[in-house]
């Protein structure tokens, strides 16, 4: 069933639930989850988040989120640290191994996405990302929006 197209917020789950799958299957190949590629993605652009910050980033629970860091945590790829300023929380680091696997995996990511805007011009992607990224923003400026 296709969602309406008054809808923007169906279209984007829609979408955002395609596109999840064909991007897991990609990353099979680098032995990541969609969850965990995020993830090392958000520690690289900003090394130090806490288990809270990463559930809050993907959308999922604090215990899943632990659960996930704990598997990048036993491969190698990510390591905690004491917080500096709050004992009972730890910081979220990638290794440089984590790096590495994020560098082998982003061309993988950007070519499915490359292929799934085979035919949309290059301003009609930056208007689509200039939206996303607004309606994050603002979505981001209010209450907290619960993941349908």
């Amino acid at each position: 069933m296709n969602p309406p197209d008054g809808c923007s917020t169906f279209l984007v789950r829609h979408a955002w639930l395609a596109l999840r799958g064909v991007v897991a299957e990609a990353l099979v190949q680098h032995d990541l989850s969609v969850a965990q590629f995020a993830s090392l993605l958000m520690l690289d652009e900003s090394p130090g988040l806490s288990v809270a910050d990463v559930a809050r980033k993907v959308s999922t629970a604090r215990q899943s989120a632990n659960e996930m860091l704990g598997g990048l945590e036993r491969a190698g790829l990510v390591e905690r640290r004491p917080h500096p300023n709050d004992r009972r929380s730890q910081q979220i680091f990638l290794t440089g191994a984590g790096r590495q696997r994020l560098a082998e995996a982003m061309p993988t990511v950007h070519e499915v996405e490359a292929r799934l805007a085979a035919g949309f011009s290059a301003e009609e992607i930056a208007v689509v990302n200039a939206w996303l990224r607004r309606m994050t923003e603002a979505a981001a400026e209010g209450e907290e929006i619960p993941t349908l």
